[in-house]
């Protein structure tokens, strides 16, 4: 199946359309209330536990549903409101974050409860990202694509630069029971705004007519039609395929940074700060480059010519990046991270722009899932070696070995899939 046709989008004169404001304005209000809280029940599962392990088995178990959750959700996403199910989902997370506020306020632990809470989270997420994935580039005014998705880029790294905020209070207050009551309250502020948006969905109407059968024989043909359209599209193919690979390979270096600093507090102790408290600094370096790229990708306009060429210069320096980046001394680890966050929002922008401009808004959704299934199984598989070896290697090591997989990924599978790539990537969006 060929891109035939473009749907319709929000109009505005420019990129700040009313539905575009209002979904960056939801999206970066939840994300807020998600950092803060995720993070310190990561440092506070690292201190009950002491394993780095189980720390890396709770992010496991977030990254769980990925696998299902996507795979399922995708096919009936084309059929049915994107924009409602996103609302509904974020009321539904508003009301798990305040339960767990009420379990947590009397200083109550569980690992094996926590461990669920992350799965059900990971579920919820998991098609949450199908859904806001397949809606968003049809909220960007005509014209815009590129511009949309740089201000897209900017979000999560806001958002991650509350982070070290969690890390103070959790440490003054032992708990993160109140970093989950505001959690509840900015994804309940999240919904209410996204309920408002009022570009009106075509895609159900535009969609073939669900086959006839059981339940399970309809799920089976909407996700075969989804495979076959995701294989005939090589370039589609390739990129899907290396996305997973790179997930795998940068999913288990940066799950072992937390406990790299938390274990050899001893090589940062010239430092003024907890080596948990460098950590998140050193982290936010990274976002601040996010920011940074974001902001120019915002101004400047890439070169259609040399989106490819461009992005796979960001491919092979990540890669080199991952490779010794926590064998710098600190003031360089920093520098390297901020030039991590830059690269990685110009690989960001050029990737989605170019995939979610071509791919038909009629299996965007089917798509998505797909793409978001495989990256999370490469990304739990990366977990899961990473947790493995780390108990039997110093985490340096193990880095340094993901780093050179990640490496591999672009030599053995873009490089050869350049031509098909940048068809995808080299185009006007």
């Amino acid at each position: 199946m060929k891109k035939t046709d473009t749907p319709p989008r929000a109009g505005g004169s420019g990129l700040w359309s009313r539905d575009f404001t209002i979904i960056t304005l939801g999206s970066v209000v939840s994300m807020v209330g998600g950092t803060l809280s995720g993070f310190a029940l990561s440092i506070m599962v690292l201190d009950y536990t002491g394993s780095t392990l189980l720390y890396i088995l709770t992010n496991v178990g977030y990254q769980l549903p990925m696998l299902v959750c996507p795979l399922l959700a995708g096919p009936y996403l084309d059929r049915m409101s994107r924009k409602k199910t996103i609302c509904r989902l974020d009321f539904l997370s508003a009301g798990i974050a305040l339960t767990m506020f009420l379990l947590l306020r009397s200083g109550w632990y569980s690992y094996p409860v926590l461990l669920g809470y992350n799965i059900v989270m990971g579920a919820i997420e998991s098609v949450y990202t199908v859904a806001y994935d397949s809606l968003y580039p049809n909220l960007i005014p005509e014209g815009h694509m590129a511009q949309g998705y740089s201000v897209s880029s900017l979000l999560w790294p806001l958002a991650a630069m509350t982070s070290p905020i969690a890390s103070v209070i959790y440490a003054a207050l032992d708990t993160v029971a109140p970093l989950f009551a505001f959690n509840a309250v900015c994804l309940l502020v999240a919904a209410c705004f996204e309920r408002t948006i009022g570009y009106r969905e075509t895609h159900m109407a535009q969609a073939p007519r669900q086959a006839k059968g059981s339940p399970l024989a309809r799920f089976r043909q909407e996700f075969r039609a989804g495979l076959d359209y995701l294989a005939g599209e090589r370039g589609l193919l390739v990129i899907t395929v290396y996305f997973a690979l790179s997930s795998l390979a940068g999913n288990a270096a940066e799950g072992l940074w937390l406990p790299f600093f938390r274990n050899n507090a001893g090589l940062f102790s010239a430092w003024p700060v907890a080596a948990v408290t460098l950590y998140a600094i050193i982290s936010n370096f990274s976002v601040a480059g996010r920011v940074a790229g974001g902001l120019i990708h915002y101004r400047l306009k890439i070169p259609t010519r040399r989106k490819f060429a461009i992005a796979l210069t960001v491919y092979f320096v990540i890669a080199a990046l991952d490779c010794g980046i926590l064998y710098l001394p600190v003031p360089l680890m920093a520098a390297a991270n901020f030039l991590y966050g830059a690269l990685g929002v110009t690989s960001y922008n050029i990737r989605t722009a170019a995939t979610q401009s071509y791919i038909p808004d009629t299996v965007r959704a089917r798509f998505n899932s797909v793409f978001t299934t495989v990256c999370s199984m490469g990304s739990i598989l990366g977990s899961l070696a990473a947790g493995g070896l780390a108990e039997l290697l110093p985490e340096r090591t193990v880095v340094l070995f993901f780093g050179l997989v990640e490496l591999a990924a672009v030599l053995c599978v873009m490089v050869p899939g350049r031509k098909a790539v940048a068809q995808v990537y080299n185009r006007e969006v």
